[in-house]
C-alpha cells in the first residue's frame, strides 16, 4: 500500500426484489412515539401497538394497507408508495393480526419472500 490514509469508497444499490424486509410489532409504545409520529393521539396507551413493516417493490404498501385495514380494527398511520414502509396502529392483537394477514398474503399468493415478524 502505497497511501495508508486512502479512503475506499462504496456505492450501494437495492435491488427491487419482491420482498417484506421488515415487520415488527411495538406492544405498548410510549405516547411520545405517537406524537412525534404524528398517529393517532386518541388511543388508549396500555394496550395499544404500533406495526411498522418495510417491502420492495414500494408500491407493495398501497396493497398491505388495503390488506392491513380490511384484516381488523386497525388505524392506518403512514403509507408510503415511495419508500415502501406502511404504519398502522390498534389494540396489539389487531395489529399483530393484520401484519400476520399482510406477510401471509405477500408470501402465499404474490411470491415474495418475507422475514419474519418480530414483536417488542
Amino acid at each position: 500500500m502505497e497511501n495508508e490514509n486512502q479512503q475506499i469508497r462504496i456505492v450501494q444499490e437495492t435491488v427491487a426484489g419482491k420482498e417484506i424486509t421488515f415487520a415488527h410489532v411495538m406492544g405498548g409504545p410510549a405516547p411520545i412515539i405517537y406524537q412525534k409520529l404524528g398517529l393517532n393521539p386518541q388511543v388508549d396507551y396500555r394496550s395499544s401497538a404500533i406495526g411498522i413493516m418495510n417491502m420492495t417493490p414500494p408500491e407493495s404498501a398501497v396493497i398491505a394497507s388495503d390488506i392491513a385495514v380490511k384484516s381488523g380494527n386497525v388505524y392506518l398511520g403512514f403509507a408510503d408508495r415511495f419508500t415502501g414502509t406502511l404504519i398502522i396502529t390498534g389494540e396489539i392483537s389487531e395489529v399483530m393480526s393484520a401484519l400476520t394477514e399482510v406477510v401471509n398474503y405477500f408470501r402465499d399468493s404474490l411470491g415474495y419472500v418475507v422475514c419474519k415478524i418480530t414483536k417488542r
